[in-house]
């Protein structure tokens, strides 16, 4: 009888051991856990941003793009390449010019333009939401991102496995009204923004003609490593988003600037949110968005917003993600007027999505 109890006892504990959930992480696990941010801005030469980092535990990407709010692109260019040389720690995207896009040579001309930058330590390269929302060719014919005209550079992409991060068209509450927008800092953006406030411009696309041509595109390079930066435009359902990523298997995504997004949806449903996290656990990229930028005071509202001291604030939001998302705890969001429940991921979730998904992504070229 003794033999039998002691058989029964050790095949329930490794019953038990083998269903028990991985232990997640606390908020005291921060800084000794290896990490990096797949999206940030670094638009001025700042050493406390590498030095904020460093203590903090961060690898980061910051990311070139054609923006008439930043520093010209050579600008942004020169900065990157500096620090990366001050610290390996950071590395960069490039992006090109669509100036003459269409015109014979253009073609020929933005490879040289991207080769040369990946000669210079680029990892990836950038396409922003001027493709889609502002461009038009020498026609007068607005540019899309699906264009055949971009096939000659995605297929160069392709071959030397260089990753192109798409940011396509923006938030859906872009399109709404501003009372019924989901969170605060879209609001404010947008209300800053009214070029790009696309509810003040109906005769402009639709959100829906925008995620459709980015879903062409995903389609029709399957070969192409792909990150949709900012949730793919698909912030506002983690279900929406499920679907495009089961659709596209060749796509990452990063969370760059939509957190508030995904915490408003994990206030109703936090479960929902949370079981999207374990089950695209390898899709899924961290990234803040987080810009560095000279101080302008006649500057409009950014997301993230500027700020006189940003290593501080690259600190607050970094520990106010990692406890959304590692850790069980509640924590005041101002962005949605509610208080958010941690997602208490488990350790190698966190691990992959804070770190091993960006450093495998960023790594493939040949």
């Amino acid at each position: 009888m003794q033999i039998w109890r002691s058989v029964l006892l050790v095949g329930t504990a490794a019953l038990i051991g083998a269903t028990a959930p991985e232990r997640g992480y606390g908020e005291g696990d921060f800084t000794n856990v290896a990490k990096f941010d797949a999206h940030v801005h670094a638009n001025v030469n700042d050493p406390r941003f590498l030095e904020v980092a460093r203590r903090d535990g961060f690898q980061l990407l910051s990311i070139n793009v054609d923006y008439p709010d930043f520093p010209p692109v050579p600008e942004q260019a020169t900065i990157a390449e500096a620090m990366r040389k001050a610290d390996p720690r950071l590395q960069f995207a490039t992006t090109f010019s669509m100036q003459g896009f269409g015109t014979p040579g253009w073609t020929e001309r933005t490879i040289r333009t991207i080769d040369a930058a990946v000669a210079r330590g680029a990892v990836a390269v950038k396409v922003w939401k001027n493709i889609g929302m502002v461009e038009k060719d020498a026609q007068g014919k607005r540019v899309f991102i699906d264009d055949p005209r971009f096939d000659g550079v995605i297929a160069h992409l392709e071959r030397r496995k260089i990753p192109l991060i798409v940011h396509q068209g923006e938030p859906k509450n872009c399109w709404l009204p501003l009372d019924q927008m989901t969170t605060e800092n879209d609001r404010a953006y947008f209300s800053a923004h009214p070029e790009y406030y696309m509810y003040l411009h109906p005769e402009e696309p639709s959100y829906e003609a925008l995620m459709a041509a980015r879903d062409r595109f995903a389609a029709r390079h399957p070969k192409l490593a792909f990150d949709g930066a900012h949730m793919a435009s698909l912030e506002w359902s983690v279900d929406e988003l499920a679907r495009f990523l089961d659709r596209h298997p060749n796509t990452v995504v990063d969370l760059a600037a939509r957190m508030s997004n995904l915490q408003a949806q994990s206030v109703g449903d936090r479960a929902r949110v949370r079981n999207f996290f374990i089950r695209y656990q390898d899709r899924i990229l961290y990234g803040t968005d987080l810009t560095d930028s000279p101080l302008d005071p006649a500057a409009r509202a950014q997301n993230p917003p500027a700020t006189n001291d940003f290593a501080r604030e690259a600190d607050r939001v970094w520990r106010n993600d990692w406890r959304y998302l590692a850790t069980p705890l509640s924590q005041r969001v101002d962005a949605i007027k509610a208080d958010a429940e941690g997602l208490d991921l488990p350790r190698g979730v966190i691990d992959k999505i804070y770190s091993k998904n960006a450093r495998r992504f960023f790594a493939r070229m040949t």
